[in-house]
């Protein structure tokens, strides 16, 4: 009798697998170490358990959800839409707000679909590869928004600090530069994350309690030990999450002691401003993602961090649009000239 794994269609099954099957086959007279092959299964896809702990209360969460998607997806959008047809908005600040918003729609589409649909659904089965490609997506659009953000701080910083270099500082050039490197760095940060997750063995357990395939959710089911695997994520998790948040502060501490030495009150409230809504969005990002990627996967606390995930999965896209854009007047003037000539254009 030849001992024989359960492969995953369409993928190679995991190494250690595949070496404990040879290694088997070469006793299989032994009963014991057929039965042990056997109950080896390699899984072959992940069963979401989401919020299905709150019964009846997932319908109500799918309406309040689906209501804030909405409106993230329009916000987002609106914005997109206003600073590519307003030319009063083609500045280095805008240039970056709209690629932020960018990232921030195919950031909710890759998780909020399967979720609402999961609210829904009693089947909440996701398909081992799906996992890896919905999580590849998640954390290079999530750290693109991270390295974003402190892309942000620095063109406030070169703004304030800076006024008579801005447009050598913040030259299309460079802003194509730190784009490019924005969007490049974080999805080689995602593929090695995932590369580290996907490529331990997981075998018969496949429930992820949380609503999408996140990190530590996922790595705990892993049959084997992670802490190799845990310790270069961390090490990524802080390249990516405080080295730009520390840029952030720097760049704050000396826009702060700038505006102290404008000399009227109206210059420093207006740099104060200009500064508030882009902090706002950085607390509350930073924040939540520092609190659920810096710490052992062994402290993750599944029902209050599925909670906090939600602030920087949906709360945080919603303050982009709702607090760093359509407050400002600049954006507020570009959608009336933009309304304006639509109106125009029909009569």
């Amino acid at each position: 009798m030849v001992v024989t794994f359960k492969a995953y269609k369409g993928t190679q099954a995991c190494i250690p697998q595949i070496l404990m099957s040879k290694f088997l086959n070469m006793f299989y007279f032994l009963p014991s170490l057929q039965v042990l092959a056997e109950n080896l299964t390699m899984v072959t896809e992940f069963l979401s358990l989401g919020f299905s702990s709150l019964g009846e209360i997932q319908l109500a969460l799918f309406v309040v959800f689906l209501f804030l998607y909405l409106v993230i997806l329009s916000g987002n959008i609106t914005i997109i839409s206003v600073i590519h047809l307003g030319q009063s908005l083609h500045t280095p600040k805008y240039f970056f707000l709209g690629i932020l918003s960018t990232s921030e729609t195919f950031y909710t589409f890759v998780i909020l679909p399967k979720m609402l649909i999961n609210l829904l659904s009693e089947a909440r089965t996701i398909f081992f590869m799906c996992c890896a490609i919905q999580m590849f997506f998640f954390l290079g659009f999530a750290i693109t928004n991270c390295l974003l953000l402190g892309v942000m701080g620095y063109d406030h910083y070169a703004a304030i600090c800076h006024p008579r270099h801005y447009h050598i500082l913040m030259s299309w050039q460079v802003c194509g530069k730190l784009a490019a490197v924005c969007g490049t760095g974080s999805f080689l940060a995602s593929l090695t994350v995932v590369s580290l997750v996907f490529s331990l063995p997981f075998c018969n357990a496949n429930k992820v309690n949380h609503y999408f395939c996140d990190i530590s959710p996922v790595i705990r089911l892993a049959g084997t030990n992670t802490d190799v695997n845990e310790f270069v994520i961390f090490i990524c998790g802080v390249l990516v999450i405080v080295v730009p948040f520390f840029f952030i502060c720097i760049s704050y501490l000396c826009i702060l002691r700038t505006t102290l030495k404008i000399p009227s009150a109206e210059g420093r409230r207006k740099a104060f401003s200009t500064c508030a809504s882009h902090l706002t969005v950085v607390i509350v990002h930073y924040g939540s993602a520092s609190f659920i990627y810096l710490r052992p996967t062994a402290n993750y606390m599944f029902n209050k961090d599925k909670l906090l995930t939600v602030m920087y999965t949906i709360v945080t896209p919603l303050l982009n649009p709702m607090v760093n854009s359509l407050r400002n007047k600049d954006v507020q003037l570009a959608i009336k000239k933009v309304l304006g000539k639509k109106e125009f254009l029909k009569l």
